[in-house]
């Protein structure tokens, strides 16, 4: 069992923990409790309260004795019996269940709206009945003086079935396109539907006629609020005779009372997302609404927070039990959650023993596991000398970070700074030194850090105080005493740079102004050095100088930017000129290329064609190649195309191929003459 708190509210999760599979035998399980501390605190208070897959519903009948929930995979519905703690019945069903409604104080008689336009009818034996409607419907009400069920969904129609009757009434005709969702008013009977276009109409079943109508979706858009699109209504829920709580698709709960068309109180999720399920708490007057990410209980008066829960999977439908602070969900998960908060309510008569088992939880409160561990970053432990340690045991992974003992903590941090303690105590000391001191008659000393700023907003601030004064006005507070703002006076990193580009040209007459505060600085800081106590602030100058000042800032202003961009202009010209020198200076050292083996450098203009070649695609290459005489494309018998490519030789291997053919050409020679003297020889022969 886990226990959360928030806004000082115990919420109590009873389906935390791992469940135990169905096959496993009393001795393995007896076995598995010893062992494992999780199983062995779990607390199972219905056994096998899951669903397969997913459950998307969820409700408890009027007597309080039956829970029944719907989900997939195949779609099924289960009974389970709170006397008994297990499940009663499951009855697998051919389509998914959009939603469902207990019309008998027990599970005898029950409806199931499907997703294939189906209504099934169920009684207590099994499956009773089944007929079809002529659109998809979303929700659907039972009105139980006439015994009709109110059927909503894509459709501009709102399609009526008698169930005394047995067959399909007329319809009621709406301006909706389409409509979400519907409910009854317990008290006078009032039929109210949500539509796609944000508006709630409002019809009397007696007349057939619409009574009243609701721009929802005009009223949810608020100074605070950012939607993106047309809010729809995702969920309705009647609260007694005139109030009614209304859910966008934007994430907007909005609470009316009936006799008005504006909405008492909104309410955002801040998640953009649509809510499913509202519900209404008596006892403390609170309203629980839910979209897929969070349940929160608001008071419906003030709209303050009261508590809120973030279950680990996706929320579809959330159940209050009636007269208790149990809360159940169905969630996109097989565990269906069970929570108790003993703030709403007590525990139900069928698990009372709730009660002390939270009593006694709160009077000897445990401490938590992570009470004896410390998050530490990877940076934290490089800093401490521990990054050896990531993926020993020592160290537990956990989001960025590692959990580990607090014991090797602090040895660790007093290993890598010894005297970090003395440190925080001299801190400490000297923080005490400093309160005593502010308690002292104190002389008006100016900060460390924007001193000029702090000095022109004294200046300021005497100014206002003699103009409140003549008009009878209320001073206003000082930034310097605001502690928004100290910062900006203590930490170096807010030290306003004067010589900036921006800040002249943004103030030109600053250098004028300035040169009269830096003045003043010095008469200040030399009454400081002194020790003397020093007089009140000057408020300025006489009237006759500051009217003057005035007109001559508003001539000069003009000249003053001119001035300041030249003297940027120059400025930025001396650095041109200092670059230049620099450059001159540095002396260009020569860079080495390596050739590969066989090739022959020539230029690197070679090496730039080539890049642009390779930039070419396939059949601008093939037409260049063509053009050269290395590329031969000719037609073949068969009708497809060959292609002949020629390589191209390089430098080294043409002189090669020269010298060859140079030395072919001189054996050739050769052979020539030797034969010829060899012809001559054997003519002068035979004239002897």
């Amino acid at each position: 069992m886990q226990v959360s708190s928030l806004n000082e509210v115990k919420i109590y999760s009873l389906s935390a923990g791992r469940s135990l599979p169905e096959w496993l035998s009393d001795r393995k399980k007896r076995a598995l409790q010893k062992k494992d501390v999780d199983i062995r605190r779990r607390i199972e208070l219905i056994q096998d309260f899951e669903m397969p897959t997913v459950s998307t519903k969820i409700k408890v009948s009027r007597d309080g004795q039956y829970i029944m929930a719907v989900g997939t995979y195949k779609p099924r519905v289960r009974c389970f019996d709170t006397y008994q703690l297990s499940q009663k019945f499951e009855r697998c069903l051919d389509s998914e269940v959009v939603t469902f409604e207990i019309l008998s104080d027990d599970y005898s008689k029950i409806v199931f709206l499907q997703c294939g336009r189906f209504v099934e009818f169920h009684s207590q034996h099994g499956h009773y009945y089944r007929t079809r409607i002529p659109k998809f419907g979303r929700d659907f009400s039972y009105h139980y003086p006439s015994c009709d069920l109110y059927f909503v969904g894509a459709s501009s129609e709102v399609y009526r079935l008698n169930l005394e009757q047995g067959r399909f009434l007329n319809s009621l005709q709406t301006e909706a396109s389409e409509s979400n969702v519907c409910d009854i008013n317990p008290v006078h009977l009032l039929f109210a539907m949500g539509t796609a276009e944000g508006k709630v109409e409002c019809w009397d079943p007696r007349t057939r006629n619409r009574v009243g109508l609701l721009d929802c979706a005009l009223s949810s858009v608020t100074a605070d609020t950012e939607i993106e699109g047309l809010p729809s209504i995702s969920a309705l829920k009647f609260d007694g005779a005139l109030n009614m709580a209304v859910g966008t698709s934007t994430g907007q709960v909005l609470l009316y009372d009936l006799r008005s068309s504006n909405p008492l109180i909104v309410k955002d999720h801040h998640y953009g997302l649509p809510i499913k399920s509202i519900q209404f708490q008596h006892q403390l007057d609170l309203i629980i609404s839910a979209d897929s990410r969070i349940i929160k209980m608001w008071n419906k008066d003030t709209g303050k927070i009261f508590t809120s829960m973030e279950p680990e999977h996706d929320i579809n439908d959330v159940c209050l039990y009636p007269n208790s602070g149990m809360l159940m969900t169905a969630n996109e998960a097989p565990k269906m959650n069970i929570y108790y908060i003993p703030v709403l309510g007590p525990a139900p008569k069928w698990c009372s023993f709730l009660d002390n088992l939270t009593e006694e939880l709160e009077e000897n409160p445990e401490s938590t596991v992570y009470d004896d561990y410390k998050f530490v970053t990877r940076k934290d432990l490089e800093n401490l000398g521990l990054a050896h340690l990531i993926g020993s045991s020592l160290l537990r992974a956990y989001m960025h970070g590692f959990f580990m003992d607090i014991r090797l903590y602090h040895k660790a941090k007093m290993m890598a700074n010894p005297f970090a303690y003395e440190e925080y105590r001299r801190e400490k000391i000297r923080q005490k030194i400093e309160e005593t001191r502010a308690q002292r008659v104190q002389l008006k000393k100016l900060p460390k850090v924007n001193k000029e700023l702090a000095l022109k907003l004294i200046e300021e601030e005497g100014e206002d105080q003699q103009i409140s004064k003549k008009r009878k006005q209320k001073n206003l507070p000082s930034l310097l005493k605001d502690d928004r703002f100290k910062v900006m006076f203590e930490n170096p990193d807010f030290q306003v740079d004067e010589q900036s580009e921006e800040f002249r040209l943004l103030n030109p007459l600053v250098s004028k102004i300035s040169e009269k505060r830096k003045r003043k600085l010095k008469i200040l800081e030399e009454l400081e050095a002194q020790g003397q106590e020093e007089e009140e602030e000057p408020e300025g100058k006489a009237s006759d100088a500051e009217s003057s000042e005035s007109s001559d800032d508003e001539k000069g202003w003009v000249e003053e930017v001119r001035k300041q961009r030249k003297l940027l202009r120059q400025e930025e010209k001396l650095k041109r000129q200092e670059r230049l020198k620099e450059d001159q200076q540095t002396l260009l050292k020569p860079q080495f290329f390596e050739i590969k083996e066989g090739e022959e450098f020539r230029s690197f203009k070679d090496s730039a064609k080539k890049q642009k070649l390779m930039k070419k695609t396939l059949e601008d290459r093939l037409k260049l190649e063509e053009k050269l005489g290395t590329l031969n494309v000719s037609d073949t018998t068969v009708g497809s195309k060959q292609a002949t490519f020629k390589l191209k030789k390089s430098e080294q291997q043409r002189k090669q191929q020269e010298a060859e053919k140079r030395h072919r050409q001189e054996r050739k020679s050769l052979r020539r003459s030797a034969s010829h003297l060899k012809s001559r020889r054997g003519r002068g022969r035979l004239f002897h």
